[in-house]
């Protein structure tokens, strides 16, 4: 791996594996500007494909299809990531296709992709999964920007326009911070000279975030009655440090102990197979920039909701009270080991990977440091981070039948 830096000034990062067939691209624009209406960003990202100045939004399908091509992007939280696949002998190629449409979209399709929006916001939000887990974020992240669930784009949406959406293209993205990463069976000088001839104009431009600071005093539930619901889906979810924080390894093996390593977690032992309480049971931990949320979640018979969450509060205590058994730490590390091998096999997710942790300022070998903290982790670690994060200051999210949360 090597970091380059393009004429442009622009952070190339490129790592040569040889003998394998396709080449990955990915291009990674930072957003530290605030989106003042849920939806202007989901809407950039949604006309992204949809045509430029010189090819429709059929040209560059066919394009696609004719060269094999996978294009795509994501609009996350704090970062807008575009990511291109494709054969080497195609790469030039790609790379000017996918230079046109970052640069020269012209937003055209704006009236029919709203609508779409609407609709596939409204037929996601069905899902009492999905419903209890918008509102849960909603309420988790209130009055900021990683709050912009689909409840509140659908509140929203007759807000959005053209205007909006083509000032966020034009004074957030193009200004934007931009790490380009290239994994495959190319020569660096090769793949910066092809980058530095179709991204000649890109400008990128580092700016401290703007932190909008959110903290939670006490609890706050949330209960969303739902008369035909056969399931209880409830979530129930703490603030912890972002994606910087030096706890971040200790929380990661805690989340794998409680819920997040399947059938091995605690919570599926207790709670699914000795309890019979859930269909599904689990832990999520989400870093972001500016901070994260720790959470557990299960799906269960609406008559079991106290009981469950009475289970919740037994395995959290544990935590706080028990020192993990030596095999439980030993595990629970090569768990996550294991996955960010799996999660880092192909060219497409190591250049990913790279962008992401660079753009974020922790350089693009920072897996590896942060692995290297997993093996330290103790188990005072985890019983420490547990008592300072699992606390009484938590939102509780629940969409069952009304009488169901009766007592709640």
């Amino acid at each position: 791996m090597e970091r380059l830096i393009l004429d442009n000034d622009i952070k190339l990062i490129c790592k040569k594996t040889e003998n394998t067939p396709r080449i990955a691209l990915t291009c990674f624009v930072d957003i530290k500007e605030k989106e003042n209406t849920p939806g202007v960003y989901v809407m950039l990202n949604r006309l992204f494909t949809q045509g430029t100045k010189t090819r429709t939004a059929e040209q560059i399908a066919y394009e696609i299809e004719k060269n094999a091509l996978d294009i795509y992007s994501e609009m996350k939280s704090d970062y807008w990531k575009f990511s291109l696949l494709c054969l080497k002998e195609d790469f030039e190629t790609a790379v000017e296709l996918l230079s046109d449409m970052m640069q020269n979209s012209t937003l055209e399709t704006f009236n029919k992709e709203l609508e779409k929006l609407r609709g596939e916001t409204i037929a996601s939000l069905d899902s009492p999964t999905v419903k209890a887990r918008d509102e849960f974020v909603r309420n988790l992240y209130q009055n900021h920007q990683y709050g912009h669930s689909g409840i509140l784009i659908l509140e929203n949406i007759e807000n959005i326009t053209k205007e909006d959406v083509s000032k966020a293209y034009e004074d957030i993205f193009k200004p934007a911070q931009k790490v380009f990463s290239v994994v495959g069976d190319i020569a660096k000088e090769e793949a910066k000279a092809i980058l530095e001839k179709y991204f000649a104009n890109l400008q990128s431009k580092e700016e401290e975030p703007k932190h909008v600071k959110v903290e939670l005093n006490g609890r706050k539930v949330v209960k969303i009655p739902k008369k035909d619901a056969n399931q209880a889906q409830i979530y129930q979810g703490w603030f912890v440090p972002g994606l910087k924080s030096k706890d971040s390894a200790a929380i990661s093996v805690l989340n794998t102990i409680l819920g997040s390593s399947g059938l091995s977690s605690r919570l599926f032992l207790e709670l699914r197979d000795k309890k019979g309480l859930a269909y599904t049971v689990r832990s999520i931990y989400t870093k972001l920039r500016q901070i994260g949320d720790f959470r557990v979640y299960i799906a269960t018979e609406p008559k079991n909701i106290k009981v469950s969450l009475e289970g919740f509060k037994i395995e959290i205590d544990r935590l706080k009270c028990e020192l993990v058994s030596e095999k439980e730490l030993y595990d629970a590390k090569n768990n996550i080991i294991g996955k960010v091998e799996f999660l880092t096999e192909t060219n497409l997710q190591k250049a990913g990977t790279m962008a992401a942790y660079e753009i974020e300022g922790l350089g693009f070998d920072y897996l590896s440091k942060w692995l290297e903290d997993i093996k330290k982790v103790s188990a005072q670690d985890v019983m420490d981070v547990a008592n300072r994060y699992l606390n009484e200051n938590y939102v509780l999210t629940i969409l069952a039948p009304q009488e169901a949360m009766k007592e709640i």
